[in-house]
């Protein structure tokens, strides 16, 4: 593996370091990524070299298209692949680990941010048991996508820099494309990175995390005896914040075990996930998911229950009283969120009572009539709000027209007690869902790499609209997908 000598140009005056690192091996085993033989870069994103204060001519280099394929690493950096375990559809498994990741280091930007950047696809570990460590491109072009859809959104995500293609064959049902793709976050530990200590007994490496995590991230928390309560506190808010926001935007992840619930509250490691199209609240993404575990409308449960597994695992260092207080405030928590942003995608600025019955009987009638989701809110931009004709936009979703005309009415009753007018208000129109990308992915399984290039054209695009925010056109409802 090539050490990149340093040049003196941007790439090189990043100043990278491994905080993790210095945790110690019981944290992670040191691991030299594997790198993509002939590997040329696929996709970069500019908005995600911005955060880490990155030029974007820097992805034009050989340089850069090394380090991003696994085949360089820049001085500073101390690549790993980490440790954790983690409940897997309900079962714990007391070791798990990074098996096909490699995170290479961090730097802080500007504003002294940490960013870590791993490589996904970046060959084996002690951990990838029969795997081969290796990402297929059909994936890394799904989780490029969708990271970055999420980022534009405005939900907590992991980003996406850059994708690096190669060659090289991978096996999986059929014969697919390698490539590696290069995440950041601020921090890829996860709720499975505590439960693996505390199964073992080994409370003074579980201490030594949490309190890594509570210094970095959770400073509030404090020294005294009760930053471990705070920082669990934290932890459920984040967490059922982050479920609020996948139910209002129709996300569905399809595989929440613990080892891929991020503790600081990220969309973290894009699998076999989907958008509602029809809404259904039975929805499941994951054709593995037999018994619906992991379905739509079960996510808010599981990240409540994910929340107790991580407790169990934190009873070493807080009581178990104020563990299961901090529990009774998820619910709570999570219905404010969801209300917030339900009210944000009907234009309503505060809340007031009744509210939470219209939003639940609109989404009965959602899911009565199977409508599409997203665009159904994007129809309600387009509602004449002071007529009552009986031909909007939005009746031609439904086949219980005198059910949507009632509501309707209810919704507009409400609407004339907002404080804005309608010129006030802006449209944030979003129609982005997983079959978007169906093409390209089904293109992109091809072995010949000419063929995937408009793909990645459309990623680089893709990744400019959500940075753009979907800039909302002049008196338009705030309707957020």
């Amino acid at each position: 593996m090539e050490t990149i000598a340093a040049q003196g140009l941007a790439l090189e005056d990043l100043r990278f370091d491994n905080s993790f690192a210095r945790l110690g091996t019981d944290y992670f085993e040191r691991r030299t990524p594997t790198g993509l033989p002939d590997a040329r870069l696929a996709a970069f994103n500019p908005a995600a070299a911005e955060l880490i204060g990155l030029s974007a001519d820097q992805a034009q280099r050989a340089a850069f298209v090394a380090l991003a394929s696994g085949n360089a690493v820049l001085p500073g950096m101390d690549p790993l692949a980490a440790l954790y375990a983690g409940h897997q559809f309900g079962t714990f498994v007391p070791q798990l680990g990074d098996g096909r990741a490699i995170l290479l280091g961090e730097v802080r930007n500007a504003r002294g941010e940490p960013w870590e950047l791993q490589l996904k696809g970046g060959g084996k570990t002690a951990f990838s048991r029969f795997g081969d460590g290796r990402a297929v491109l059909r994936s890394t072009i799904r989780e490029y996508l969708c990271s970055e859809a999420m980022a534009g959104l405005g939900i907590s995500t992991t980003r996406a820099l850059a994708m690096t293609v190669s060659d090289e064959p991978v096996y999986r049902e059929t014969i697919e494309t390698a490539a590696v793709l290069v995440r950041m976050a601020p921090t890829f530990v996860r709720f499975g990175s505590f439960e693996v200590f505390a199964s073992r007994g080994q409370t003074a490496q579980l201490t030594t995390l949490a309190d890594y995590i509570i210094e970095r991230f959770v400073p509030a928390a404090g020294t005294g005896a009760d930053r471990y309560a705070r920082f669990f506190a934290g932890v459920v808010t984040r967490t059922a914040e982050l479920m609020a926001a996948w139910q209002a935007v129709g996300f569905a992840h399809g595989v929440m075990n613990t080892d891929n619930f991020s503790i600081i509250g990220l969309t973290l490691d894009y699998g076999p996930f989907g958008f509602l199209d029809a809404y259904e609240p039975g929805f499941i993404c994951n054709h593995t998911d037999v018994g619906g575990r992991y379905a739509f409308d079960a996510q808010p449960n599981v990240g409540r229950w994910n929340c107790y597994a991580l407790a169990r695992a934190l009873t070493a260092l807080v009581d178990t009283a104020d563990l299961e207080a901090v529990l009774a405030t998820y619910a709570p928590t999570y219905e404010a969120a969801f209300g917030r942003r339900m009210r944000a995608k009907l234009g309503l600025g505060r809340e007031l009572d009744g509210d939470r019955a219209l939003v639940r009987d609109l989404l009965a009638l959602l899911a009565r009539d199977r409508v599409d989701y997203t665009r159904f809110f994007r129809a309600l931009c387009e509602l004449d709000y002071e007529s009552t004709a009986d031909d909007d936009r939005c009746a031609a979703f439904f086949a219980d027209r005198d059910g949507w005309y009632a509501w309707r009415e209810r919704y507009r009753a409400r609407l004339a007690r907002e404080a804005t007018t309608p010129a006030e208000r802006r449209d944030a129109k979003h129609d982005k869902r997983d079959r978007r990308d169906g093409r390209g992915l089904a293109v992109a399984t091809e072995a010949h790499w000419h063929a995937v290039s408009p793909v990645l054209l459309i990623c680089d695009r893709f990744a400019s609209i959500f940075d753009a925010g979907w800039r909302s056109r002049p008196g338009r409802r705030p309707i957020h997908a």
